[in-house]
């Protein structure tokens, strides 16, 4: 044996010695506790916190709302967090209720009328209709307004929303002042006008702010790719239903796996601007798994149309009663808001009760940023 060939091999059994060392060292029991507690951290901080005054609304006594209450709409006004919430009375319509919070959590002024009604003809016999999650799935309701959607531009508040009449969906907006929806003067709305244009289109959200000084409009969270959102900009919101651009159907949509899912429905929430990016929640469904969860991801700030990260798990599913006593398996998020250093997302519970979790702002954007790689079974969030 030479001499090169000899130390070739000492050199060979002296890496896999220093690699076998490094490998033990890493799954030794100091190690491995580190490991765990990272990923904990990061699964932990990913995760809301319910509160346990959950659920904040419930059916109330008026007709109106007298079978569900559901997927609210927010925004931070005044000093006050203010809902427009979906409610379903037994006729089986969907209108839009109010109420508001100093906090947040305690929705103390709740007002007994509705604050939006739309409604259109209707074909069909009227005395069949009526209030059934079995009969007419879209959360028990056949027609009206639904699932909205808030945000306050240049003084204005914007809400976009469902028009469901007939199993015909049209995303549609509604508009007014601040200062008059702050003061519940809910008969100066504008509107409603339409925004969509095709046979079946619900959940468009708009951004809280212009670019360019036009709007932006996010009617897909399904991209060609699986790092892009479809966004069109506008300077007239009216002039929307008049362009012609693809929005594809997540009905239609075949399943891709991406993150934790394989299924996306629609976005939550409006995306909310932070100093790391665009953060937009999601609802999708996991293989094998039809309850509706919630997904997060963040876009980028000059071009929102990127996403740049993504959850790698669900950041709340359905695992309390109130989430799964009604229509099993739903968490559907429509209102987020950030107050200080916190986080406060509005959701409806089981397609039957209105809901908020809540986590720390920066540690939640960090796990984000951190966690893309980190892959593992989820757990439900901590009551709190």
């Amino acid at each position: 044996m030479s001499f090169d060939f000899a130390v070739y091999w000492l050199a060979l059994l002296f890496s896999f010695f220093v690699a076998g060392c490094l490998v033990g060292a890493l799954f030794a029991p100091p190690a491995r506790r580190a490991l765990r507690e990272i990923i904990r951290r990061v699964r932990r901080d990913l995760l809301f916190a319910r509160t346990v005054h959950n659920p904040v609304l419930s059916p109330g006594a008026h007709p109106w709302q007298a079978e569900a209450v559901l997927n609210p709409a927010a925004a931070a006004i005044g000093g006050r967090v203010h809902l427009l919430y979906r409610a379903i009375g037994g006729d089986g319509i969907s209108r839009f209720g109010y109420a508001s919070s100093a906090g947040g959590i305690l929705f103390d002024d709740r007002v007994s009328y509705p604050a939006y009604v739309c409604t259109a003809p209707t074909k069909g016999d009227l005395r069949l209709r009526h209030y059934s999650p079995v009969l007419y799935p879209s959360g028990g309701s056949w027609g009206g307004c639904e699932d909205p959607r808030m945000v306050v531009i240049e003084g204005k508040v914007y809400v976009t929303f469902n028009l469901f009449e007939d199993w015909v969906l049209r995303v549609g907006y509604i508009t007014m002042s601040a200062e008059d929806f702050a003061a519940k003067r809910f008969y100066n709305w504008e509107g409603p006008y339409i925004l969509s244009h095709g046979a079946r289109d619900k959940n468009w959200v708009i951004f809280p702010q212009k670019f360019g000084g036009r709007f932006a409009v996010l009617h897909s969270v399904i991209g060609e790719t699986p790092e892009r959102v479809r966004i069109e900009y506008v300077e007239d919101l009216k002039m929307l239903k008049f362009r012609k651009f693809e929005s594809p159907d997540p009905q239609q949509a075949g399943d891709r796996r991406v993150a934790w899912h394989s299924h996306i429905r629609s976005a939550g929430p409006p995306p909310l601007p932070t100093e790391k990016g665009w953060l937009l929640f999601y609802h999708a469904h996991e293989p094998g798994d039809s309850r509706y969860k919630l997904g997060a991801m963040l876009l980028d700030l000059a071009d929102p149309s990127k996403v740049i990260a993504r959850a790698a798990h669900p950041v709340l599913e359905p695992k309390e009663w109130y989430e799964n006593e009604g229509k099993p398996g739903i968490v559907y998020a429509c209102g987020a808001v950030i107050e200080g250093d916190m986080l406060y997302l509005y959701y409806g519970g089981a397609d039957k009760v209105v809901c908020v979790a809540f986590t720390a702002l920066a540690p939640f954007l960090k796990a984000l940023l951190a966690g893309e790689e980190l892959v593992f079974d989820s757990e439900p969030a901590q009551t709190a």
